[in-house]
């Protein structure tokens, strides 16, 4: 079982982003523009010259990549293969050239859902289309743990929407892992990790569970959803708002505009103990079954205005629920695009913590356009003759 991902690859100059528009792939697939750039590569737009379809096409690099790096990427593509479900952005094929290997992927031209939350303020109001949205992605969720995958990094900005905020698609398997008991502490993005997840000094053979730390996060997102913010800076005794929460487990209903139904769900969803949080099944059903998220008697969304904090015993004041796109302290001020249109609004902190991979600088080289050979060679045993024919999507080579 392979640990955390590796640091980052020193820069190469390889699969940089710019040079490679125009270039086309098994004289088929045509890269067009640029969607975003990560640490370990670039993801394009492109199109397919036969039949005019878009695509996402995520250039992994791989030139400087020692065996570890190399095999942590195969890991994420093997995992996301692995999970292909209606609510999972849909891998289509692997294409590899001797400097990247080129995952290419459903493309969705409306964005993340975060930018669908904050931008457009689709979902805040709208509990039939906020329960519907959820639910897809507590399906995926529960498809990617029934087949022994924990995603780790779920965010809103890792599911993408389309058919103008309908559907989502869960996407970026890079922080995923088939360990259902992990020691990767700090693994993900703050917002959204579980207490457990963010033990300061772990002792020796200490861990905690992938699954419940996914449902704790999917906790988050849920009330980014219904309240377009997030419910405390870090799940941490440091945060003063999760400290008032320990304190009144009603708390949260004090400070959103949240139903007394929704308000116990998310009790049963923050639960700081592991093993009595709820399971995915139970969390379903009680969405599913839930009538009401908002809180109709509240007179101002706290989208628009800061809710303040009442006291919370012994004078202790709590300050402002902390906004959806308020960036902890220890992050920088960078933005990372995903693989979908490009948005322009606040992002909340990239994935941080030892197990993530921080961005690597890309260079420009004269745009020479390499004589590729093409080739399952890696992934055959994953990949080869395995796609269903929804899913597949044949090349000439």
């Amino acid at each position: 079982m392979l640990p955390t991902p590796p640091a980052s690859p020193k820069p190469s100059g390889h699969c940089s982003h710019d040079p490679r528009i125009g270039l086309v792939l098994g004289e088929r697939i045509e890269l067009t523009g640029v969607l975003g750039v990560g640490a370990y590569g670039t993801v394009y737009r492109a199109r397919d010259l036969m039949t005019n379809d878009t695509y996402a096409i995520k250039a992994l690099n791989k030139v400087g990549l020692d065996d570890r790096q190399l095999r942590f990427q195969e890991r994420e593509i093997r995992l996301h293969y692995d999970c292909q479900h209606p609510n999972i952005v849909a891998l289509h094929r692997i294409l590899e050239s001797p400097e990247c290997t080129y995952v290419i992927l459903e493309y969705c031209p409306e964005g993340d859902l975060f930018a669908k939350i904050t931008e457009e303020n689709q979902y805040v109001g709208n509990d039939a289309l906020a329960k519907s949205v959820f639910l897809q992605i507590l399906s995926a969720v529960q498809h990617c743990h029934a087949r022994g995958v924990y995603h780790r990094d779920l965010k809103p900005e890792n599911v993408l929407v389309k058919d103008d905020g309908l559907t989502v698609k869960l996407a970026d398997f890079g922080l995923a892992t088939q360990e259902r008991i992990t020691a990767d502490f700090g693994c993900g993005s703050t917002f959204y990790m579980s207490p457990e997840n963010q033990e300061p000094n772990p002792q020796p053979q200490s861990c905690y569970d992938s699954a419940a730390n996914d449902i704790w996060s999917l906790g988050v997102i849920l009330v980014n959803l219904t309240c377009g913010r997030n419910p405390w800076k870090r799940a941490s005794v440091e945060d003063p708002t999760f400290r008032a929460y320990r304190r009144d487990r009603n708390f949260l209903k004090t400070i959103l505009p949240i139903s007394n139904e929704l308000s116990l769900i998310l009790q049963r969803i923050f639960e700081v103990d592991p093993q009595r949080r709820i399971s995915l099944n139970e969390l379903y059903s009680a969405i599913f079954h839930c009538r009401s998220f908002a809180r109709t008697t509240l007179p101002e969304s706290p989208v628009e205005l800061p809710v303040q904090v009442p006291n919370i015993g012994n004078g202790v004041v709590c300050g402002n629920v902390p906004a959806f796109n308020l960036p902890a302290a220890q992050y920088p001020q960078q933005q990372y695009a995903k693989y979908a249109a490009p948005q322009t609004g606040l992002h909340t902190p990239p994935s941080s913590g030892p197990c993530t991979p921080q961005p690597s600088l890309h260079y420009y080289p004269p745009k020479v356009a390499p004589s590729y050979h093409y080739q399952f060679r890696r992934y055959a045993n994953i990949l080869q003759n395995n796609f269903a024919p929804s899913h597949a999507v044949q090349f000439s080579m």
